[in-house]
Protein backbone atom coordinates (compact mmCIF):
# COMPACT_ATOMS: atom_id res chain seq x y z
CA UNK A 1 0.00 0.00 0.00
CA UNK A 2 1.33 3.41 -0.96
CA UNK A 3 0.78 6.47 1.15
CA UNK A 4 0.32 9.82 -0.55
CA UNK A 5 2.83 12.15 1.05
CA UNK A 6 4.69 15.34 0.20
CA UNK A 7 6.94 13.47 -2.25
CA UNK A 8 4.07 11.72 -4.07
CA UNK A 9 3.93 12.30 -7.82
CA UNK A 10 1.86 9.48 -9.22
CA UNK A 11 1.26 5.78 -8.75
CA UNK A 12 0.39 3.17 -11.37
CA UNK A 13 -2.11 0.48 -10.35
CA UNK A 14 -1.96 -2.59 -12.59
CA UNK A 15 -5.28 -4.41 -13.02
CA UNK A 16 -7.32 -1.62 -11.41
CA UNK A 17 -10.23 -3.08 -13.36
CA UNK A 18 -11.03 -6.79 -13.38
CA UNK A 19 -11.43 -8.63 -16.69
CA UNK A 20 -15.21 -8.59 -16.13
CA UNK A 21 -15.20 -4.83 -15.52
CA UNK A 22 -13.09 -4.24 -18.64
CA UNK A 23 -15.46 -6.34 -20.74
CA UNK A 24 -18.54 -4.53 -19.41
CA UNK A 25 -17.05 -1.04 -19.76
CA UNK A 26 -15.59 -1.75 -23.20
CA UNK A 27 -19.00 -2.79 -24.55
CA UNK A 28 -20.77 0.07 -22.75
CA UNK A 29 -18.44 2.82 -23.99
CA UNK A 30 -18.55 1.49 -27.55
CA UNK A 31 -22.37 1.47 -27.59
CA UNK A 32 -22.63 4.86 -25.92
CA UNK A 33 -20.10 6.42 -28.32
CA UNK A 34 -21.77 4.98 -31.43
CA UNK A 35 -25.21 6.28 -30.37
CA UNK A 36 -23.99 9.65 -29.07
CA UNK A 37 -25.65 12.61 -30.77
CA UNK A 38 -25.16 15.41 -28.25
CA UNK A 39 -22.20 14.89 -25.83
CA UNK A 40 -19.10 16.03 -27.68
CA UNK A 41 -16.00 17.77 -26.41
CA UNK A 42 -15.67 20.86 -28.57
CA UNK A 43 -13.55 22.77 -26.06
CA UNK A 44 -10.64 20.46 -25.14
CA UNK A 45 -10.25 18.60 -28.40
CA UNK A 46 -9.92 19.44 -32.11
CA UNK A 47 -12.06 16.40 -32.95
CA UNK A 48 -15.56 15.33 -31.94
CA UNK A 49 -14.76 12.98 -29.07
CA UNK A 50 -17.67 11.64 -27.04
CA UNK A 51 -17.57 12.90 -23.45
CA UNK A 52 -19.83 12.08 -20.54
CA UNK A 53 -19.85 13.74 -17.10
CA UNK A 54 -21.73 12.09 -14.23
CA UNK A 55 -22.58 8.98 -16.24
CA UNK A 56 -24.48 6.63 -13.86
CA UNK A 57 -22.31 3.59 -14.66
CA UNK A 58 -19.06 5.53 -14.25
CA UNK A 59 -20.23 7.22 -11.04
CA UNK A 60 -21.06 3.70 -9.80
CA UNK A 61 -17.55 2.56 -10.72
CA UNK A 62 -16.07 5.51 -8.82
CA UNK A 63 -18.11 4.61 -5.73
CA UNK A 64 -17.19 0.91 -5.98
CA UNK A 65 -13.47 1.80 -6.10
CA UNK A 66 -13.58 4.05 -3.01
CA UNK A 67 -12.19 1.40 -0.61
CA UNK A 68 -9.37 0.54 -3.01
CA UNK A 69 -8.55 4.23 -3.44
CA UNK A 70 -8.43 4.75 0.32
CA UNK A 71 -6.13 1.76 0.65
CA UNK A 72 -3.84 2.99 -2.15
CA UNK A 73 -3.66 6.58 -0.87
CA UNK A 74 -3.74 5.94 2.87
CA UNK A 75 -6.40 8.67 3.17
CA UNK A 76 -10.09 8.82 3.93
CA UNK A 77 -11.62 10.09 0.69
CA UNK A 78 -14.85 11.61 -0.57
CA UNK A 79 -15.85 10.81 -4.16
CA UNK A 80 -16.64 13.83 -6.35
CA UNK A 81 -17.41 12.77 -9.93
CA UNK A 82 -16.58 10.48 -12.81
CA UNK A 83 -16.00 11.58 -16.37
CA UNK A 84 -15.27 9.41 -19.39
CA UNK A 85 -14.26 10.07 -22.96
CA UNK A 86 -14.01 8.11 -26.16
CA UNK A 87 -11.02 9.70 -27.83
CA UNK A 88 -10.69 9.44 -31.60
CA UNK A 89 -7.95 10.08 -34.18
CA UNK A 90 -6.11 13.40 -33.74
CA UNK A 91 -7.44 13.97 -30.21
CA UNK A 92 -5.08 15.45 -27.67
CA UNK A 93 -5.19 16.76 -24.14
CA UNK A 94 -3.63 20.16 -23.53
CA UNK A 95 -1.28 20.68 -20.59
CA UNK A 96 -3.35 21.56 -17.55
CA UNK A 97 -4.00 21.13 -13.85
CA UNK A 98 -7.44 20.14 -12.64
CA UNK A 99 -10.05 21.99 -10.62
CA UNK A 100 -10.51 21.48 -6.83
CA UNK A 101 -12.93 18.51 -7.23
CA UNK A 102 -10.03 16.54 -8.76
CA UNK A 103 -7.63 16.65 -5.80
CA UNK A 104 -6.90 12.94 -6.19
CA UNK A 105 -7.48 11.83 -9.77
CA UNK A 106 -7.44 8.41 -11.33
CA UNK A 107 -7.08 7.90 -15.07
CA UNK A 108 -8.16 4.43 -16.14
CA UNK A 109 -7.56 2.89 -19.55
CA UNK A 110 -10.73 1.00 -20.44
CA UNK A 111 -9.48 -0.07 -23.85
CA UNK A 112 -8.36 1.01 -27.29
CA UNK A 113 -7.71 -0.17 -30.82
CA UNK A 114 -4.26 -1.24 -29.58
CA UNK A 115 -2.53 2.09 -30.18
CA UNK A 116 -0.47 3.15 -27.17
CA UNK A 117 -1.40 6.61 -25.92
CA UNK A 118 0.54 7.67 -22.84
CA UNK A 119 -0.43 10.38 -20.42
CA UNK A 120 2.37 12.69 -19.34
CA UNK A 121 2.42 13.72 -15.68
CA UNK A 122 4.90 16.48 -14.90
CA UNK A 123 6.62 15.49 -18.16
CA UNK A 124 6.92 11.80 -17.20
CA UNK A 125 5.48 9.35 -19.74
CA UNK A 126 2.96 6.91 -18.22
CA UNK A 127 1.65 4.08 -20.40
CA UNK A 128 -1.37 2.10 -19.26
CA UNK A 129 -2.66 -1.21 -20.56
CA UNK A 130 -6.38 -1.93 -20.65
CA UNK A 131 -7.62 -2.07 -17.04
CA UNK A 132 -4.61 -0.23 -15.58
CA UNK A 133 -4.84 3.12 -13.81
CA UNK A 134 -2.65 5.93 -12.59
CA UNK A 135 -3.42 7.89 -9.41
CA UNK A 136 -2.09 11.44 -9.29
CA UNK A 137 -2.70 14.80 -7.65
CA UNK A 138 -4.75 16.40 -10.40
CA UNK A 139 -4.77 19.93 -8.97
CA UNK A 140 -1.02 20.01 -8.37
CA UNK A 141 0.55 18.08 -11.24
CA UNK A 142 0.45 19.30 -14.83
CA UNK A 143 -0.68 16.52 -17.15
CA UNK A 144 -1.37 16.12 -20.85
CA UNK A 145 -1.45 13.81 -23.85
CA UNK A 146 0.05 14.28 -27.28
CA UNK A 147 -1.99 13.83 -30.47
CA UNK A 148 -3.63 10.41 -30.70
CA UNK A 149 -2.65 8.43 -33.81
CA UNK A 150 -5.08 5.55 -33.37
CA UNK A 151 -8.78 5.12 -34.11
CA UNK A 152 -10.29 4.97 -30.60
CA UNK A 153 -9.34 4.97 -26.93
CA UNK A 154 -11.81 4.86 -24.02
CA UNK A 155 -10.67 6.40 -20.73
CA UNK A 156 -12.51 7.03 -17.49
CA UNK A 157 -11.45 9.60 -14.90
CA UNK A 158 -12.48 9.08 -11.28
CA UNK A 159 -12.06 11.98 -8.89
CA UNK A 160 -11.85 12.19 -5.12
CA UNK A 161 -10.95 14.69 -2.40
CA UNK A 162 -9.38 14.25 1.02
CA UNK A 163 -12.21 13.95 3.55
CA UNK A 164 -10.35 16.25 5.95
CA UNK A 165 -8.75 18.45 3.27
CA UNK A 166 -9.36 21.94 1.95
CA UNK A 167 -11.43 20.63 -0.99
CA UNK A 168 -13.89 18.48 0.98
CA UNK A 169 -16.74 20.83 0.00
CA UNK A 170 -16.49 19.32 -3.50
CA UNK A 171 -17.93 15.98 -2.31
CA UNK A 172 -20.33 14.81 -5.06
CA UNK A 173 -19.07 17.80 -7.10
CA UNK A 174 -21.79 19.77 -5.30
CA UNK A 175 -24.52 17.74 -7.02
CA UNK A 176 -27.64 16.53 -5.22
CA UNK A 177 -27.50 12.99 -6.62
CA UNK A 178 -25.02 10.54 -8.14
CA UNK A 179 -25.43 9.80 -11.83
CA UNK A 180 -26.49 13.31 -12.81
CA UNK A 181 -24.44 14.67 -15.66
CA UNK A 182 -24.49 17.73 -17.80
Amino acid sequence: MGIINKDFKYKIIDNFLSKEEIDLLDKYTDMKHRTNIKNFDTVQSPVMDSRFYGDPLMDSLMLSKLNLMEKETGKKLLPTYAFWRMYTKFADLKKHKDRPACEISVTVNIGSDGTAWPIYIEGNKVELKSGDAVIYLGCELEHYREEFKGDWCAQVFLHYVDEKGKNSEWHMDKRMYWGIGD
